[in-house]
């Protein structure tokens, strides 16, 4: 078991999209699955005490379901029942590696796990368990960006962590255009006023106004997260502690 020595102070939030786990073809992809699971040790193993929010966009994604079916209030509660699934899924592959790990959700799913409450992620965090925090804010028209800066400021976390399938914020979808720039540090109300949009804005605005940094890294390279948690300036860094305006 690592050591729990580290001061709430350390703790970090990551934020786990559900592409992480694979396509919307595909829903969980073993090969994707092993690599964020692995990525997720190697941090642990350095720096534990850390939570995970897991999106559910490989399975269902709210906000483009089709209206004409379905409206958005209750396809935002079958996105957030895809974000237990991958929590579960996630669970199960970290139980297999014998460290301890729990679900916690915000949306009552009965006996598959826990409800959410600060007070549980915390404990559980100081007992040497990894948290995933699953089913969003347990409230439509959230995103699961919003569901983990909250979540990270109910922690004490110092930074939140996104991990994605880029290097960082760019100024243009990189995936979609070779010549866009990468910004290594960024202010808030920029990342706001420009609508980049690794993050919506809500998300933003509550890290901004709680002084919570945001590191953007490519979850695909590896080492990449346990630079991250050890302090190392990788991707994006998102802020409004260091820059000055005058």
């Amino acid at each position: 078991m690592p050591s729990l020595t580290n001061e709430i102070s350390d703790r970090f939030l990551i934020k786990l999209s559900g592409e992480a786990f694979g396509t919307h073809e595909k829903g969980v992809d073993l090969a994707s699955l092993d690599l964020v699971g692995g990525e997720l040790l190697h941090a642990w193993r350095e720096r534990p005490r850390f939570a995970v929010v897991v999106g559910g966009g490989n399975f269902y994604r709210g906000r483009s379901s089709n209206s004409a079916v379905i409206g958005r209030v209750h396809a935002d509660y079958v996105g957030m029942l895809a974000t237990v699934m991958n929590g579960i899924i996630l669970q199960q592959w970290i139980e297999a590696q014998g460290l301890a790990s729990e679900v916690l959700s915000a949306l009552p799913v009965g006996s598959m796990c826990k409800s959410y409450s600060p007070a549980e992620a915390n404990a559980l965090l100081d007992s040497g368990s990894i948290v995933i925090l699953a089913g969003g804010t347990g409230c439509p028209f959230f995103s699961t960006d919003t569901t983990a800066s909250l979540r990270a400021l109910e922690i004490g976390a110092k930074t939140l962590i996104k991990a994605t399938r880029v290097d960082g914020v760019f100024n243009r979808d990189p995936e979609k255009d070779n010549t866009a720039i990468k910004y290594d540090v960024l202010d808030f109300d920029d990342a706001i006023s420009e609508r980049l949009e690794v993050m919506d804005a809500t998300a933003f605005a509550l890290c901004r106004d709680n002084d919570l940094s945001i590191r953007v890294l490519n979850i695909g390279v590896a080492g990449n997260l346990l630079r991250a948690v050890c302090g190392e300036e990788i991707g994006t860094l998102v802020t409004g502690r260091s820059f000055n305006h005058d």
